[in-house]
């Protein structure tokens, strides 16, 4: 007997965010991008336990989005996020039991795991301070635009924490190495703009002032792509993290074969059978 998905449970399912109201931050959606802006300027942009919760749910609903194919997160004036508000976060937190933050920090390493999950490339503009939660989630993100005067720290130790915060431990290897990520997590310094270009936390920096504008013509380059492949490609970098090479190849060999059956595939074929450029619908 053949099964057949319900169209209405597929449509149900699906969701248009261009007139989602963010409560936290500043939103906006506009030519398939998506972008986020962190809105305490006068803070640094800091985290609140509300922006971390509404951040977490927000990039779990992206997996339905009809409207939205890449976002960009960035941070009002001249920083991206100065962490955790000290006073709305890590004042209360002093005075919690053990299971109560245990429940803080699920939270807040939820987030990292709703951004890696989200189909869409997430492309981070860092501007200035970028540091704790802050520099987890522009590590969390796919891509990260930065500028000469940006300032990452893991700073979790200096304020007597370990380093294994939101799956730093587990991320920031694989980006810039294990002997760097020590380094950086053991003394909680700042990476500088140059030198993260240098040691690949930075794909490329550019100038403040043309920085949301690079970011966000990087991920209309994205949202014009092959959306269904695109979120594939995401799903298996972060996947084949705990895979073997042999795991991995069979399960690149089954991701693609998925990925043939898609019109956009056969888009593809059609322009280059033409000689033109493919245009691509996500389908």
């Amino acid at each position: 007997m053949t099964s057949h998905l319900d169209p209405a449970l597929v449509e149900g399912n699906r969701r248009q965010f261009n007139g989602y109201r963010a409560v936290n931050f500043r939103w906006q959606v506009e030519g398939g991008v998506a972008t986020i802006a962190l809105n305490r300027p006068e803070r640094k942009n800091p985290l609140t336990f509300a922006s971390y919760a509404e951040l977490r749910d927000l990039f779990r609903l992206l997996a339905y989005a009809t409207d939205v194919h890449a976002v960009v997160i960035a941070g009002a004036g001249d920083n991206f996020c100065s962490g955790g508000d000290v006073h709305e976060i890590i004042g209360p937190l002093v005075q919690l039991s053990a299971p109560d933050l245990l429940t803080f920090t699920r939270m807040t390493g939820d987030l990292v795991l709703a951004m890696r999950r989200c189909p869409q490339p997430i492309v981070a503009a860092v501007d200035g301070v970028c540091a704790g939660a802050g520099a987890i989630v522009a590590m969390a993100s796919d891509l990260r635009l930065g500028t000469a005067r940006s300032k990452v720290a893991f700073l979790f130790n200096r304020v007597g924490l370990a380093g294994c915060d939101m799956g730093a431990c587990a991320i920031l290897p694989r980006i810039i190495g294990q002997g760097r990520a020590s380094e950086l997590l053991y003394s909680g310094r700042s990476l500088g703009g140059e030198e993260g270009e240098r040691w690949g936390f930075f794909n490329r920096l550019v100038t403040p002032e043309n920085l949301l504008t690079e970011a966000a013509s990087l991920a209309r380059d994205f949202a014009a792509g092959p959306t269904f492949a695109n979120g594939i490609t995401k799903t298996m970098l972060h996947q084949e993290w705990s895979m073997t090479i042999e795991q991995s190849i069979e399960a690149e060999a089954q991701a693609q074969a998925l990925c043939m059956l898609t019109q956009d595939f056969k888009r593809a074929y059609e322009a280059f059978v033409d000689r033109r450029k493919p245009a691509f619908e996500g389908n």
